[in-house]
């Protein structure tokens, strides 16, 4: 009799195993592939909680897609390497990925969106969507552009568009420095801000320009000093994680008054860093609005993350519309295959919680968006970061029409 019903609650255990995985796989898998260790980590890990959250907000607490296939987000660690990148995309399409997103690293970006478009070539009914977020390379959507890639976030020289214009209309800026590091995203925001300076402001003199190692760099004091001893009314720097953190905390204790123009100094320990040395100097370029934020979807959304997530903030609103972008192509394509939901991806336009119109150009799947100027401040801050009482305030906002680039970007589509 003992076992007679050892061999039941076996038996029992291994329906209920079975069970879930049969509940496992059916679920529409989307593979995470960025840092979750090394310098870069709170990085990674802060972007993969705001991706399991979007996918939880906007299909599984709604019953899934198609009627009800529900989501689930993979990680997969690229310890900030495209070696390591390329072992974790095979590793992902193993357990059943079929969409990638990734966004820390444009070197790594390049890795992924060659090796998935071999991929798909070779495998048709294996083929995977890349949906990059925040590798903003223009490259990415030119002259590496292919079907499979799509991106959510503008490329930097969208951004220095912007960044630009603000310049632009401040005749007190005679001098700049340009800062950044040392891999394809940094030589490309460096090349824009030349490039565009010239062409908006010709009487601007660039006092500096040179690229550091990335993520290697642990006493920024010697980079400061040559900012402070140049001159320099403004500062052009494309630096995020602990390198942002680090130029931050060396040019606040270097006393430097110099505005600093960025892409990425808000949250992630950068906004406590900076604190009261960055009040009114520190502007950022970015797509979403924390301050001032009405009542309403966009509100409701921060605060249900910071709910469930309050040692942390939520600093990517592209992860939310790259979200709300798949699964509206999904419904779209009734299907949930890459190709058909590529297809219905290409022109398609949402319009975001915070009520700003974006739509995927289909001539190079590059989401066109307006873009909008924040400065570093506590003055009517409701949603700060790093829990400091700082946080960034919207100063202007760039139309999409004044921010579209054209592009070069000659792609073959599936059949």
């Amino acid at each position: 009799m003992k076992t007679s019903l050892k061999a039941l609650v076996a038996g029992a255990m291994m329906v209920a195993a079975t069970f879930g995985s049969a509940q496992a796989a059916d679920n529409y898998k989307i593979a995470y592939i960025d840092p979750l260790s090394g310098p870069f980590a709170a990085n990674g890990e802060n972007a993969f909680k705001e991706w399991k959250f979007a996918v939880d907000h906007f299909v599984n607490e709604k019953g899934g897609v198609l009627g009800g296939t529900k989501m689930e987000v993979l990680g997969f660690d690229t310890k900030m390497s495209p070696q390591e990148a390329l072992i974790q995309l095979k590793s992902a399409i193993l357990q059943g990925a079929r969409v990638i997103v990734q966004g820390t690293g444009s070197a790594v970006a390049h890795a992924l969106t060659n090796a998935i478009k071999k991929h798909n070539e070779r495998n048709p009914d294996k083929q995977v969507l890349f949906l990059n977020f925040a590798a903003v390379d223009p490259a990415l959507t030119e002259k590496l552009c292919n079907f499979w890639h799509f991106r959510f976030d503008a490329h930097s020289d969208m951004k220095m568009n912007a960044l630009t214009e603000q310049i632009k209309a401040r005749p007190d800026i005679k001098k700049v420095y340009i800062i950044g590091q040392n891999y394809s995203f940094g030589k490309a925001v460096a090349a824009s801000a030349v490039s565009m300076l010239k062409e908006k402001r010709p009487d601007i003199e660039i006092v500096g320009n040179e690229l550091h190692p990335i993520g290697k760099v642990k006493d920024f004091t010697p980079y400061v000093t040559k900012i402070k001893a140049s001159g320099a009314q403004a500062i052009i720097t494309g630096n995020w994680g602990a390198d942002m953190v680090g130029l931050a905390k060396a040019a606040a204790d270097a006393g430097i008054t110099a505005d600093m123009y960025t892409y990425y100094a808000a949250g992630t320990g950068i906004t406590a860093a900076i604190g009261e040395g960055g009040k009114d100097k520190i502007f950022q370029v970015t797509e979403g609005f924390f301050n001032p934020v009405p009542e309403g979807p966009w509100n409701d959304y921060l605060a249900a993350y910071n709910k469930l997530h309050p040692e942390t903030d939520l600093l990517q609103p592209r992860i939310a519309q790259a979200t709300q972008t798949l699964v509206a192509a999904i419904e779209k394509a009734k299907s949930l295959d890459p190709v058909a939901i590529g297809k219905a991806m290409e022109g398609m336009e949402i319009t975001t919680l915070y009520g700003a119109k974006m739509t995927m150009r289909a001539d190079d799947h590059q989401m066109q968006m307006p873009l909008n100027i924040t400065v570093h401040t506590n003055d009517g801050v409701k949603w700060d970061f790093d829990k400091s009482g700082w946080g960034t305030r919207v100063l202007s906002t760039i139309p999409a029409e004044k921010v579209t680039l054209p592009t070069s970007c000659k792609m073959e589509r599936p059949s």
